[in-house]
């Protein structure tokens, strides 16, 4: 065999277990019953689950709790799946901010059974004004007036 197919085979072997590494650390989109229930079988894998906070009929959201007087590092809300079930998120970091202007949230964490809640390690945000369907909103530069 020559060096160059030794060599070759090695790279190949390499990216395979790079490859095999990564996929086993790969977390999955699912709703919070799907996340409740791979909690019973007692996996710790962190899961994504997509969703909008919870409003009532007035528009305000309803459960959000965020007093950084108290702990700056703990805010929790209730958050709808995007197969209608809802259930309270914790996160143990400052609230996002914009947050209350996301259309849609995504959560990464793992479900807690012990407090009923998912603890969310991360918060993903997808914001309006970022897609806004290509429109460009520009100003029109104001014109001086001189008076002569």
């Amino acid at each position: 065999m020559k060096k160059s197919h030794i060599i070759a085979l090695g790279v190949i072997a390499v990216a395979v277990a790079i490859i095999i590494s990564t996929v086993g650390d790969a977390s999955t989109y699912v709703g919070f019953n799907e996340a409740e229930q791979v909690a019973k079988e007692g996996s710790s894998k962190s899961m994504h689950v997509v969703g909008s906070l919870k409003k009532d009929a007035s528009g305000s959201f309803v459960g959000m709790v965020y007093e950084p007087s108290v702990d700056p590092n703990h805010f929790e809300f209730v958050m709808i799946d995007s197969l209608n079930y809802e259930s309270k998120v914790v996160y143990n970091q400052p609230k996002p901010a914009d947050l209350d202007k996301s259309e849609k949230v995504v959560v990464v964490g793992k479900m807690d059974l012990k407090n009923k809640c998912f603890q969310a390690e991360q918060i993903l945000l997808k914001c309006p004004s970022k897609y806004n369907n290509n429109k460009l909103e520009t100003e029109e530069p104001k014109k001086e007036v001189s008076m002569k």
